[in-house]
């Protein structure tokens, strides 16, 4: 066999295993492995797997993942971010729909103190699905609401996806991070439109509100979102006025949150113990399946698959577009069975070179893998927010009953995304103008 005849045999391997419910990483890592020897010899296959998970693990832009991962759980875990639903519902109540989209908008200030999805799912579960359940809300809708909420982790910075994408795509994070703030916002206030539509086409879901808020009351609420709000303004302030990198963001966000807790006095030994243990899960699940990435990269550019695909890409995409589109089209497909980190990692060493080839943008770009995956979360059979929103909500609502509500939120989301790809400018101007 040629080079290239293992590169795809390689390929088709991963995808095999894939389907046969293998871990993502351990799907990765065999094909490389075994193709590399097939192509140059066991010596330098036991070379490379020796020397890239060093490479992977020493990446200095790696290094903020557990620093953002322990700044989310210290904050989840403390309650730091329980005044932001109040203070949300305390000015949104009126609106139609108010309680859900104060949850869509104190998901969007939590996912500026967050780059987990599950942790901002889970957060704003915890807090706002027993507040709408009271309020007469069907349990499914107000599950539906915070998974969708949750998926703003992924988008609005700090990012984990997008910390990842730009260490493979070898794009600047504080760019990528940047970039993402609009298209964020733009996709908090789609799904409040979804959610002030249903609450007039289905008031038997998403009833009016009968509570009636002061001014007072608004301006009470606010006192208790200083926690958030200093922590936004110390790791976001920080990384656009260059004060330190994008990387250094998270250790500073990590401290801050730690002492803001102890000021609190809401920061036990218990607590921050669990968010160092959950931090570490978290943190192994990514690297082991980066490194199952890079050594997959590495193995593909050997073959000469990432070439090909990429003479592909020129001769049968007869515009950027085009190629945009099919690339969301196979997401959106993917999203549907496989975990969204596991579908970047598994597509970028392919899909990088092709975009590369095309001229295509590798910040805008970015962002609407981003937003590929972001839907992916919600997306049955495998979004993994249905299952963090199910397991809080229990029995008052099945996966299929948040799963028929979350369409709407599906249908909001491919409109935003189509206003991505046609005006790429919501990505790419706040980057521009700020260097």
């Amino acid at each position: 066999m040629s080079p290239l005849e293992i590169g795809y045999a390689g390929v088709l391997a991963l995808v095999l295993l894939i389907f046969l419910r293998v871990p993502v990483a351990i799907a990765l890592i065999l094909p490389s492995i075994v193709g590399v020897w097939a192509i140059i010899g066991s010596r330098a296959s036991w070379g490379l797997l020796r020397s890239t998970p060093y490479e992977i693990g020493g990446n200095w832009s790696l290094s903020s993942i557990p620093m953002f991962l322990l700044m989310g759980y210290v904050c989840y875990h403390a309650r730091l971010t329980d005044g932001l639903f109040r203070a949300s519902r305390a000015w949104l109540s009126a609106l139609p729909g108010g309680l859900g989209i104060s949850t869509i908008a104190g998901a969007a200030v939590f996912s500026a103190v967050s780059g987990s999805t599950t942790a901002c799912a889970a957060a704003m579960g915890r807090i706002a699905v027993p507040e709408m359940i009271k309020e007469r809300y069907n349990p499914g809708f107000a599950a539906s609401i915070c998974a969708v909420g949750g998926t703003l982790g992924s988008m609005i910075p700090p990012s984990i996806v997008m910390i990842i994408y730009g260490t493979f795509a070898e794009v600047p994070i504080g760019q990528l991070f940047i970039a993402g703030i609009v298209p964020g916002l733009l996709s908090a206030a789609m799904f409040s439109l979804v959610i002030i539509l249903i609450s007039w086409l289905r008031p038997d879901i998403c009833p009016p509100s009968n509570s009636t808020v002061t001014w007072g009351d608004r301006f009470r609420a606010l006192g208790d979102t200083w926690p958030v709000v200093l922590l936004i303004a110390g790791v976001l302030g920080g990384i656009f006025t260059g004060t330190f990198s994008a990387t250094e963001a998270g250790a500073v966000g990590a401290f801050f949150a730690i002492v803001i807790a102890l000021v609190r006095g809401n920061l036990t030994g218990a607590i921050l113990s669990t968010a160092m243990i959950e931090t570490a899960r978290m943190t192994a699940t990514i690297l082991i399946i980066a490194i199952g990435a890079a050594l997959f990269t590495r193995f593909l550019a050997l073959s000469g698959v990432a070439t090909h695909f990429s003479e592909l890409a020129i001769l049968y995409a007869t515009s950027p577009l085009v190629l945009v589109i099919g690339v969301a089209l196979v997401y959106l497909l993917l999203g549907m069975f496989l975990d969204p980190l596991g579908i970047m990692l598994l597509t970028l060493p392919l899909l990088l070179p092709a975009f590369n080839a095309v001229g295509i943008d590798l910040i805008w770009m970015g962002i609407l893998v981003v937003k590929f995956l972001e839907i992916g979360l919600i997306t049955p059979p495998v979004g993994l927010n249905l299952f963090v929103m199910q397991a809080i909500v229990g029995r008052e609502a099945s996966i299929d009953r948040i799963a028929k509500v979350l369409v709407w939120f599906i249908l909001a989301d491919l409109c935003t995304m189509a206003l991505l790809i046609a005006f790429p400018s919501i990505v790419v101007f706040l980057p521009s103008l700020l260097g």
